[in-house]
């Protein structure tokens, strides 16, 4: 469903812009399972297992699969509490890197796993943020798209880490651009603002590509059009709210979850 007064299909922007984690990479699959794979090497063998302290491999005994994959959305929950509440100017700067290392601490300590890693490994897990795999549809649509469009991301993510994830989802994106370069977060207006700035075009020209209803919206304020792609449990908004009902009149497509996301999106744009 697009507005009624813009087709976005009949009028395209020149460029596209991602939200990367939950919209481009499936966050969710790869941390739970490597997660669960970096527990279950500790008690890989009756030494290793012994090496623990007891009380931590009582406590690592208990976890199912299903608490690594609330770990994993509690971690989650922190970088989204820590790039909503970032104020430029105000709040001393830290990358995501640096989040995602400092929140890995802070949750082991309070599901009193503290004592499971050392402190090498704990900064080694909290990289696996850089190897997401995309979902399956992001590597075509991507290079599809970037046929036709300048293609950008448009991430909370520090550089080094977008570097990573192009590289090893082989996504092709034209541009890197991270919320860091403006020393913000979305959905701070001056990230929008400022990466239209950075290739030269107007924020009418650029649409953001999104899986989250809240950063399309913030978007749209600053002038960008918007492309929703609806991924598997990544919108807050839940269909019932009136902001949801409202996004059905604003968003200039809409590509539901049972649709083939970027390919889609390509597709809505005539590409084949």
């Amino acid at each position: 469903m697009s507005s009624s007064t813009y087709d976005i299909t009949k009028s395209p922007p020149k460029a596209l812009t991602f939200d990367v984690f939950g919209t481009v990479v499936d966050w969710r699959t790869t941390v739970t399972s490597f997660l669960i794979q970096m527990a279950a090497a500790k008690t890989s063998s009756s030494s290793r297992s012994a090496e623990l302290a007891p009380e931590v491999r009582v406590r690592l005994s208990k976890l199912t699969d299903q608490d690594w994959a609330r770990f994993a959305q509690e971690w989650r929950n922190c970088y989204k509490k820590f790039t909503k509440g970032y104020v430029p100017e105000e709040v001393e700067w830290r990358d995501i890197d640096t989040h995602h290392h400092l929140s890995l601490i802070e949750l082991l300590d309070q599901w009193e796993l503290e004592r499971l890693y050392s402190k090498d490994e704990v900064k080694d897990m909290s990289l696996i943020w850089h190897y997401l795999d995309p979902w399956t549809d992001s590597p075509a649509g991507l290079h599809m798209l970037g046929t036709k469009f300048i293609t950008s991301t448009l991430s909370n993510g520090n550089q080094s880490l977008l570097k990573d994830l192009n590289e090893h989802g082989n996504l092709g994106f034209w541009k890197l651009q991270s919320s860091a370069d403006f020393k913000a977060y979305k959905p701070h207006p001056s990230v929008y603002k400022g990466a239209a700035k950075a290739m030269g075009l107007e924020p009418g020209n650029v649409a953001m590509v999104a899986a989250h209803l809240n950063d399309l919206k913030a978007a749209r304020s600053c002038g960008f059009r918007t492309v929703f792609v609806e991924r598997k449990q990544e919108e807050d908004w839940t269909p019932e709210q009136e902001e949801y009902k409202d996004a059905r009149n604003w968003i200039d497509m809409w590509i539901d979850k049972d649709e083939d996301g970027f390919l889609e999106v390509a597709k809505r744009f005539g590409m084949s």
